[in-house]
């Protein structure tokens, strides 16, 4: 008989370069991307974390006895005021932008579609801008609050607008849009299958309105009033001018006044720590944007008549407009015409205008350049690794100007010098600060662009860089315009970092707004702050431009 001999297979263990080749796999689900996009990706996210991991290490070398001294004497008193300026602003925003959505997307007002357009234009404004207005109006020497005394002999007094409400005023009338644009956004696409359903029951419209409009509207309200938080934690112009201590103005003092960085980074560390808390909210609510989403029917809701009402309606939509728009603007531009009366405007002038906007296109170039790579791995790679480090380089959106310039500041004084004092850091600092807008417009418009157009050139031939060259690059362009647009102009309108990382005698139109206005001279910093006002119009014209062709 002839032997049989039995091979017993043991399967080989799994090579360690194999399993990471396998993970690699997964992790991209199956697609890695090239060699050149993410190494790109890995460096642009890199430079986007420096600033905050050198923060972390300056503060976590500090000495006990610097956050000793500064909890025993200012973190608290910091934290109480920062924490209660960002309630009362968040609640007054709310109280402003949802009966104004409401009036422009559900009833019968008239005019309702200029008025969302109007008043959206807040925006425009710079909030430390409207703040000179309103110092010009309720300062200790103030118009009104001249007049008012006159008239009433010391008998009747104006509340200080140098305190918490004055603040929370001006910060609320020029944040609202965050707030109303979003809510109106969801009135309009809002399915009326509950409300209906509300007024079949026998549902009054005020009832209707609380019972099955205001819950499907928690998810906007809770992200518009989230942007207007972090809007509030970054903001150093309105309370530096209205006197108003909170960690960023604190962090300016520590920094320019008492050259203590130890200390500013002990307080920087603690407004990373409160900002990161409110970036994680706004996450949470865009997931609860799901859960609230309405997934029935979709019908036009019913316009509702305000009958009588309309002239209270018409007073409230003109009285908002009135203090956050028609009041400043009028402001400034009386201010500038004395300006121009006393010579305001001249060879100065126009350098500082070069200046401001040689150092935005700077920035918002380099932004819109090192953003390409992220935005193309996040929207080409649905996947973990990509969405990874979009997130790291959304950093920027969440950091407030003074923290970036902190960190920019340690890192060039550390291992920079050269750098140190030229208008380098401060295109950096833009970059870091202001990169996340150009990534989310990018990512926008590759997600509008099938994969299939790439791949079909590739069959025809082309690399991969040529069909990106040729076909992709052509069809995101508008997504690249806006981007740049809005980075450029809030980098025209960055006030914290210019103030910090400027060279010595390179000032800017923010930053001559801010030296003018912090001696009282209202007539040298109008024509500034006008020309940055005019400037920010072009978005919000750009964008109804796009909206108009999307619709057409």
């Amino acid at each position: 008989m002839r032997s049989i001999n039995l091979h017993i297979y043991r399967e080989k263990p799994i090579s360690f370069f194999r399993l990471s080749h396998m993970w690699w796999l997964n992790a991209w689900r199956g697609k890695p991307p090239g060699k050149t996009i993410l190494f790109a990706a890995l460096l642009v996210g890199l430079l986007m974390s420096v600033p905050v991991i050198y923060i972390l290490y300056r503060a976590a070398l500090s000495d006990t006895d610097v956050w000793v001294r500064l909890w025993n004497t200012r973190i608290p008193y910091l934290l109480t005021n920062t924490l209660v300026l960002t309630t009362t602003t968040t609640c007054a925003t709310v109280i402003l932008a949802v009966p104004l959505a409401w009036l422009v997307t559900r009833s019968d007002l008239p005019g309702r579609k200029t008025y969302k357009w109007l008043l959206a234009l807040p925006m425009a404004i710079p909030p430390y801008i409207g703040a000179l207005a309103y110092i010009f109006l309720f300062g200790f020497d103030g118009v009104l609050k001249t007049v008012v005394a006159s008239l009433a002999g010391g008998a009747l007094a104006l509340p200080d607008i140098y305190s918490l409400w004055g603040t929370t005023l001006v910060l609320s009338l020029f944040t609202f849009p965050y707030t109303f644009l979003l809510v109106a956004a969801a009135l309009e696409t809002m399915s009326a299958s509950c409300e209906e359903a509300a007024r079949a029951c026998g549902y009054s419209s005020w009832s209707v309105f609380w019972s099955a409009t205001l819950p499907m509207l928690r998810p906007a309200i809770g992200a518009g009033s989230l942007l207007v938080a972090l809007y509030v934690l970054s903001d150093f112009g309105v309370v530096a001018m209205l006197r108003y201590d909170t960690f960023t103005s604190a962090i300016y003092t520590q920094l320019v006044g008492r050259y203590d960085r130890s200390a500013a980074a002990v307080l920087g560390l603690i407004l990373v720590a409160i900002t990161l808390a409110a970036v994680w909210l706004e996450w949470r609510s865009r997931a609860k944007a799901r859960y609230y989403q309405n997934r029935g029917s979709h019908g036009t809701a019913p316009v509702v008549p305000l009958g009588s009402w309309r002239y209270l309606a018409l007073a409230w939509v003109w009285l908002v407009l009135s203090a956050s728009v028609i009041f400043p603007l009028l402001f400034l531009i009386a201010m500038t015409y004395q300006g121009l009366v006393q010579g305001a405007i001249g060879q100065e002038f126009w350098r500082y205008t070069l200046n401001s906007f040689t150092t935005a296109a700077a920035g918002a170039t380099l932004a819109s350049l090192l953003a390409l790579p992220v935005a193309y791995l996040s929207a080409r790679h649905d996947s973990f690794p990509g969405k990874l480090f979009a997130r790291i380089s959304y950093a920027g959106y969440a950091l407030p100007g003074v923290v970036i310039a902190l960190g920019i500041v340690f890192v060039a004084s550390q291992f920079l010098p050269m750098l140190y004092g030229t208008p380098v850091l401060l295109t950096a600092a833009y970059v870091v600060r202001f990169m996340p807008q150009g990534l989310q417009a990018q990512e926008s418009a590759l997600a509008l662009i099938s994969p299939n157009l790439e791949e079909a050139a590739q069959t025809c031939g082309y690399s991969r860089w040529e069909a990106l060259w040729r076909i992709t690059f052509p069809l995101i362009r508008p997504g690249l315009i806006a981007g740049w647009i809005l980075i450029f102009l809030n980098s025209m309108k960055e006030l914290p970092a210019t103030l910090l990382l400027r060279p010595a005698g390179f000032d800017t139109l923010s930053v001559r707004i801010w030296i003018e206005a912090s001696e009282g001279f209202y007539t040298l910093a109008a024509p500034a702050a006008l020309l940055l006002v005019a400037v920010s119009l072009i978005p919000l014209r750009y964008l109804a431009v796009i909206k108009h062709e999307r619709r057409g």
